[in-house]
């Protein structure tokens, strides 16, 4: 199928919900994060590496940018999620093509809400070094965060073959 057709199929509930838990997520820390201003120090955590310790310090008001990233990244990623004819398939057909076009869409969905997340949890945790109360991310930040990922993606991917 070259000229794939567009698809009218209406968010599952589970989309929804996702999409609802990761926006009261999102702007909880928003509003912790000015809540806290006034207390965070000029110099917080603005970069750490592969082990989750800081290795560079910077301005407070890179901080926004995490939160500005992760709504970037929504509403694009959102856009990729209303065009799943615009995915790539491997073996789509008649038959199968609304399964791959959700498959596809809720793969876009979860992959969305997971990075949004990622950042809202940078955000927080850079927050927390900032006041003292952790000392970095920890080791297993990097480690659990790609397994969440490239699960998320094995496991729809996996699902789109069957």
């Amino acid at each position: 199928m070259n000229n794939k057709p567009v698809l009218d199929i209406p968010k599952t509930f589970f989309e929804k919900l996702l999409d609802a838990l990761t926006t009261i997520v999102y702007l909880a820390v928003l509003i912790y994060t000015i809540v806290i201003w006034s207390q965070l120090p000029d110099q917080v955590p603005a970069h750490y590496n592969s082990a989750g310790e800081i290795n560079r310090w910077g301005s407070k008001w890179e901080l926004i940018l995490l939160p500005i990233i992760a709504a970037i990244l929504a509403v694009f990623m959102t856009f990729l999620e209303r065009h799943p004819e615009w995915h790539n398939y491997m073996k789509l057909n008649e038959n199968n093509i609304e399964f791959q076009y959700k498959n596809s869409r809720l793969l876009m969905n979860v992959l969305k809400n997971e990075c949004v997340l990622l950042f809202i949890f940078l955000t927080y945790s850079t927050e927390q070094v900032a006041l003292g109360k952790i000392d970095s991310l920890g080791m297993a930040f990097l480690p659990i965060f790609l397994v969440i990922i490239f699960g998320s993606m094995a496991f729809f991917i996996v699902r789109s073959l069957k």
